[in-house]
């Protein structure tokens, strides 16, 4: 995509498997600056609003985004209960290197680096790259439903995002 170009390239998450190493990799276009988008993945309140699919809700139980940080959040769906945990090696401008793990497969931890790329015209590119320990534990978490979290987290987030640019 050229700054000329006002169609995003990825308007859905695009998610693929990579056949070598036991990774996921999703590509998602957003209509805001790269500050506005990491800054939804950074504060708790911004992240707990849009995160997860439209049947849950989330609440964080701990966060502290910064380098050397640490993260646990639940997923709430209905009397159900999911917690995820992870710690943040990396908090940066422009990425965030950070670990995730879902609490009832603790032994299943990945490794996820996300980058926000300035398209020009404000538009920034997401990358998410997650490494998983094994090839079983990446296509356990495409089987999950992740996809169906991805896509509706990320419709949040661009509702979130145009709210707050209509608010300037």
């Amino acid at each position: 995509m050229t700054t000329t170009d006002r169609t995003p390239r990825y308007a859905e998450a695009a998610i693929e498997a990579d056949p070598d190493v036991p990774m996921i990799h999703i590509v998602r276009d957003f209509r805001a600056t790269p500050e506005q988008v990491l800054r939804a993945h950074t504060d708790p309140d911004l992240f707990a609003r849009w995160v997860g699919p439209d049947s849950t809700t989330t609440t964080i139980d701990h966060w502290d985004c910064r380098t050397l940080g640490s993260y646990r959040y639940l997923s709430h769906l209905g009397d159900e209960e999911y917690a995820f945990r992870g710690t943040f090696p990396e908090v940066g401008e422009h990425r965030i290197v950070q670990t995730f793990t879902y609490e009832g497969m603790p032994e299943a931890i990945a490794l996820e680096t996300l980058t926000f790329e300035d398209l020009g015209d404000g538009w920034t590119r997401l990358r998410s790259q997650s490494l998983c320990d094994s090839f079983e534990g990446r296509d356990g978490m495409l089987s999950s439903g992740m996809d169906v979290g991805v896509r509706e987290g990320y419709a949040k987030l661009d509702r979130m995002l145009a709210g707050e640019a209509g608010a300037r």
